[in-house]
């Protein structure tokens, strides 16, 4: 999404040039404000550049060194992913969709709901992995006598 918000922030993506520029063309085709500078797309696109980028990368040095704090990180990371896809539909289905092409069978299949999809399932996912390990923390605490109740 960095060079989607570049592109929209110093003209728009449907008058840049390039092989960046072209695939968020081509998604263009299916919503129309990954065209030109819609401020809810760029404000939600900005906020996941700079805070789920550096909370992706905090969440990985997290995994990869064991640390105590990589649920955490996790969850916190998912919720603003599923929170991005919540803001980035809701407004637009709120008015009808228009900027949604809905026609298209490959335009509404494959690139809103499929690619779209991975954005929801994949947070979800990482979620429930999480709950799962939480629950697993909780009922071994309790079981070693952490428990003072």
């Amino acid at each position: 999404e960095g060079p989607f918000v570049y592109l929209s922030l110093v003209g728009n993506v449907a008058n840049s040039d390039g092989l960046i520029a072209s695939l968020w063309k081509e998604y263009g085709k299916a919503d129309t404000r990954w065209l030109y500078l819609d401020p809810t797309i760029v404000s939600v696109e900005l906020l996941t550049v700079v805070l789920d980028g550096l909370l992706a990368l905090l969440l990985i040095y997290a995994i990869v060194k064991e640390k105590y704090y990589r649920h955490f990180i996790q969850i916190s990371l998912c919720v603003c992913e599923l929170y991005g896809c919540w803001m980035t539909f809701c407004p637009e289905w709120l008015v009808g969709s228009p900027n949604l092409n809905t026609n298209s069978w490959m335009y509404f299949w494959v690139y809103l709901v499929f690619f779209n999809g991975v954005w929801v399932l994949i947070p979800g996912l990482l979620l429930w992995q999480s709950w799962l390990e939480l629950k697993k923390m909780h009922h071994k605490g309790t079981y070693v006598g952490k428990k003072s109740w």
